[in-house]
């Protein structure tokens, strides 16, 4: 559970960094990319907690690519790679 939140932390941090200059993305839907994101997270690692290690590595990788977001909706491609990576 703990790298479950400073994965959480990480991601928020990406969230942060971007601002909303584009507007194919809003806040809104940064906002709820973000829980859908935090959610299958959640339940993968609740799934199998085995796992946990793996999954941190895929978020860090997609998190560290999109560190220097600047826009909204580059922001909006980082939870949609991160949902993805999630889910497979």
């Amino acid at each position: 559970m703990k790298t479950f939140l400073l994965v959480a932390v990480g991601i928020a941090a990406l969230a942060g960094s971007a601002c909303s200059k584009a507007p194919e993305c809003t806040t809104e839907m940064l906002t709820k990319k973000a829980q859908d994101m935090t959610a299958a997270l959640q339940e993968a690692i609740t799934k199998d907690p085995a796992k946990a290690a793996d999954l941190t590595a895929k978020v860090q990788a997609i998190t560290t690519k999109f560190q220097g977001t600047t826009t909204a909706d580059e922001a909006c491609k980082a939870y949609d790679e991160l949902t993805t990576a999630i889910e497979s």
